[in-house]
């Protein structure tokens, strides 16, 4: 390890590291627009300027030179003064005064270093240079004049995401950052550029001029758009949502979030439940009161025939509170598998993504299954990319969707695991990380069974790593897995019971069909399909309205943060669950949401603290599975009734998805 000295501090840093991470190390701040820590060099700006000896006697940038033995840095000499000003007045010279009218003030580098290391002044008096502006879809809005060619986004569209959509034009003065053709960026990842540009070239076109940083409530929350558990910041003004923005967390989402993520919060506001509705004899849904609405349902009198069923995006409060509910009234009638699926749940080990996401980047040769990982886990695909960067192999069972990485696929039946072809063997025979990716697709074919004794084959339980992985799409599926929201026979065993009462919580993927016969009460957020089929609809809050604990598809559990109140006469899920108890008259344990989750953490244990669970040894398999492979997502923006409800996400589906010819030039 090189032993170096910062402004007269001696340190020693790793092999391999950077002059500027070696000041960092050393507790120095060092101004940077181009350099990211998740991209490649670039060089571009010249901000990080410093001054090193032995070197020759002029300032050089330290994110593009390795840190050597005996070196002698210093940050803050008159040179690098001097230095700093002479770049910070180049980046301003073409640079708008656009300040009071642009999205990225308050939290804009350029402002900030400016201010921390600009002169004050500026010598230059010609007429700055203005760039046409360029459309980059529903989602990012260019104001390209004020770009200072970063390449941040250039990169990240490369490197991470895996699609070559954004790059420069010209050269010198007239260079210009745009997408190819002026065509919309259409990867699942693509607003995360507005995070990473320093200045208001790229912002968000949805929340222009809605706000300014200084003026929200900022919340930390969990994403529910997919499985994967995105740490996420919730901002708010008063009872509204704002916007939601990623949180640094390597382990789960590095800093990136899906767009699905970051822009469906405005259905937030959108085909809102906003008050109690009861199905008259006519058919038609009349406003009620929340007694009104519990008299009835305590008049059908359903003893133990009753049944829970848990949507996607509902927390494990909510889901343990309808549990102690039937509990109480004698019933065990709880699944979390809205579609149908009815695969083997005895261990939890064989449902769970045991690599963990950060370690998936780490195998060496990967098996996909059924799983359209790019649309599924967007977060998932990236650290996959990184897996193939660093040599991976990857297969997949499938029809075939355009990864960003190199992959073969092997056909669309699940037959083919029978008789993988020589290569597949081999690759996963010889790795010293391989790796299983089963997806929801390839446990409707009845895959798991054969995928464990492949796995026992191969030896994918190894000294520091287990790499069977199952990719799940829901934000509550692990939780609910955990708290027993799983039938033997799946959804089908509570169509056989035929239950008077039917609670479904949130749940909008039912074929609500199999219940005629039921009282359909909805407890949920949004006037979805759930809704459009209950009988009693009782209105609940979202995600951002309350606290909440989820568990991802690796088996983390993670606390959210309620964000904002909801609207109307809606209520918390676990509160409305609490008074329905009492008016059909039986004992949950529980009066408050503290009691509730000293009650949860009794009956799973696992769920009182933050981060990985421990489900066990992985079991062993067998069998064989056949059929085509039909990836259950078919449009990537409209998978959950709060993004269904988003104004935002319809226009991306229409746009991206489905060719429709919204704006298509410069705005």
């Amino acid at each position: 390890m090189p032993k170096l000295t910062v402004d007269g501090i001696e340190l020693e840093v790793p092999q391999g590291a950077t002059v500027l991470q070696a000041c960092e190390l050393a507790g120095k701040e060092i101004p940077r627009f181009c350099y990211h820590e998740r991209l490649s060099i670039a060089g571009n700006c010249r901000m990080c300027l410093v001054e090193v000896k032995p070197g020759p006697p002029k300032p050089q940038a330290s994110c593009a030179l390795p840190a050597a033995e005996g070196q002698e840095i210093r940050t803050d000499s008159e040179m690098v003064r001097k230095a700093r000003e002479g770049v910070m007045e180049f980046l301003l010279i073409n640079h708008p005064l656009d300040c009071p009218i642009c999205d990225q003030g308050g939290e804009c580098d350029l402002q900030d270093q400016s201010v921390a290391y600009g002169r004050g002044s500026s010598r230059y008096h010609e007429p700055k240079r203005a760039v046409t502006e360029k459309y980059m879809g529903p989602l990012i809005k260019t104001v390209m004049t004020r770009c200072i060619q970063c390449t941040r986004c250039v990169r990240f569209s490369e490197e991470i995401a895996g699609v070559d959509e954004i790059g420069a034009l010209y050269r010198g003065e007239n260079m210009q950052i745009t997408t190819y053709l002026e065509r919309a960026a259409t990867h699942e990842l693509s607003a995360n550029v507005i995070d990473l540009c320093p200045v208001g070239a790229l912002t968000s076109r949805p929340y222009a001029f809605e706000a300014r940083p200084w003026e929200l409530k900022k919340t930390l929350g969990i994403d529910v758009s997919d499985a994967v558990g995105a740490n996420i910041r919730i901002d708010s003004r008063g009872r509204e949502v704002l916007r939601a923005l990623p949180r640094i967390n390597d382990d789960v989402n590095e800093e990136w979030i899906s767009d699905k993520a970051r822009y469906q919060v405005d259905g937030l506001t959108k085909r809102r439940l906003d008050k109690v509705w009861i199905r008259n004899k006519a058919g038609k849904l009349e406003a009620a009161s929340w007694d009104e609405a519990f008299k009835v349902i305590a008049k059908a009198k359903p003893g133990k025939s009753v049944a829970a069923i848990a949507g996607d995006l509902v927390d494990c409060e909510t889901m343990f509170a309808a549990k102690a509910l039937l509990r109480a009234m004698g019933s065990k009638l709880l699944e979390g598998r809205q579609t149908g699926m009815d695969y083997d749940v005895s261990s939890l080990a064989a449902v769970n993504f045991n690599s963990g996401l950060a370690g998936i980047e780490t195998a060496d040769a990967i098996l996909i299954v059924g799983s359209h990982v790019r649309w599924e886990a967007p977060l998932v695909n990236a650290r996959l990319r990184k897996a193939a960067k660093n040599g991976a192999k990857l297969f997949i069972v499938g029809p075939e969707w355009e990864t960003t990485f190199p992959a073969t696929f092997l056909g669309a039946d699940v037959a083919v695991l029978d008789k993988l072809p020589a290569e597949v063997a081999a690759a996963m025979e010889g790795a010293e990380r391989p790796a299983i990716i089963l997806g929801g697709a390839g446990l409707a074919r009845g895959a798991l069974g054969p995928l464990l004794a492949l796995a026992a084959n191969w030896k994918l339980v190894r000294d520091g790593w287990n790499g069977f992985n199952v990719l799940h799409m829901a934000a509550s599926r692990m939780g609910g897995l955990m708290l027993g929201y799983a039938q033997k026979g799946g959804i089908a065993d509570i169509v056989k019971a035929k239950p008077a009462v039917l609670l479904a919580l949130g749940a909008d993927e039912v074929d609500y069909d199999q219940f005629a016969g039921s009282l359909k009460v909805y407890i949920g957020h949004h006037g979805d399909k759930g809704a459009h089929a209950a009988d009693i609809i009782l209105p609940a809050a979202a995600y951002t309205e309350k606290d909440g604990t989820y568990v991802n598809t690796e088996g983390r559990v993670q606390f959210a943060e309620k964000a904002v109140f909801a609207p109307g006469d809606a209520r918390e899920d676990w509160t409305i669950l609490r008074a329905l108890a009492d008016a059909l008259k039986v004992d949950v344990g529980f009066d408050s949401f503290d009691e509730l989750q000293a009650l949860i953490v009794a009956d799973v244990p696992a769920l009182g603290v933050e981060g990985l669970a421990d489900y066990g040894a992985l079991p062993a398999g067998g069998g064989s599975a056949s059929g085509e492979i039909a990836y259950p997502i078919k449009d990537f923006y409209l998978t959950n009734p709060i993004a269904r409800a988003s104004a935002v996400m319809q226009r991306c589906s229409a746009e991206l998805l489905h060719g429709e010819d919204l704006a298509e030039a410069a705005e």
